[in-house]
C-alpha cells in the first residue's frame, strides 16, 4: 500500500503527535516502504514558514528532508497530470494544497493520510488521522 501524508499530519507527527490517533502514529512509525510526501507539502510548509505562520526548529530546507530521510518517506513530485487533475475535482475545498494532494493520491492510487474533514467529500481513499 502507498500512503500520501497530508501536510498537517506530517507536521503533527513531528511536533504534536498527540493530535494524531493511534492508528496514524502506528502507521507512520511502522510503515517503511510506502510513505510519500508531496512537493506540494514542502511548498506549503516553506510558504507558511516564510510568512511567519509556522514555527520550525530550523529552516524547511533542512527540516523537511531530514525528517523524510529519518522516516524513510519518499518524495512525490507534482506532475502535469496531477496539476491538470485538480481541474476535474469538485469545488468542495478551496485550499489549493489540499486539492493537489487529493489529485495526486487519486492519480497515483494512494491512500491519503489526513485530518481534514473536507477531504471526505471527495472520492479519494483516506485514513483519518486526527484524534
Amino acid at each position: 500500500m502507498k500512503y500520501l501524508i497530508d501536510t498537517s499530519v506530517f507536521l503533527w507527527a513531528l511536533s504534536a503527535p498527540g493530535k494524531l490517533n493511534r492508528r496514524a502514529r502506528n502507521l507512520l512509525s511502522n510503515e517503511r516502504e510506502g510513505l510519500f510526501l508531496s512537493a506540494a507539502s514542502s511548498w506549503e510548509i516553506s510558504l507558511k514558514f516564510g510568512l511567519g505562520k509556522l514555527e520550525l526548529p530550523e529552516p524547511p530546507a533542512k527540516y523537511v528532508p531530514k525528517w523524510m530521510l529519518n522516516w524513510g518517506i519518499q518524495a512525490l513530485d507534482i506532475s502535469h497530470r496531477h496539476a491538470l487533475a485538480v481541474g476535474g475535482l469538485p469545488l468542495h475545498h478551496q485550499d489549493p494544497f489540499d486539492r493537489i494532494l487529493i489529485a495526486q493520491a487519486t492519480a497515483e492510487g494512494m491512500v491519503l493520510l489526513t485530518a481534514d474533514r473536507m477531504v471526505g467529500k471527495y472520492s479519494v481513499e483516506t485514513i483519518w488521522c486526527g484524534t
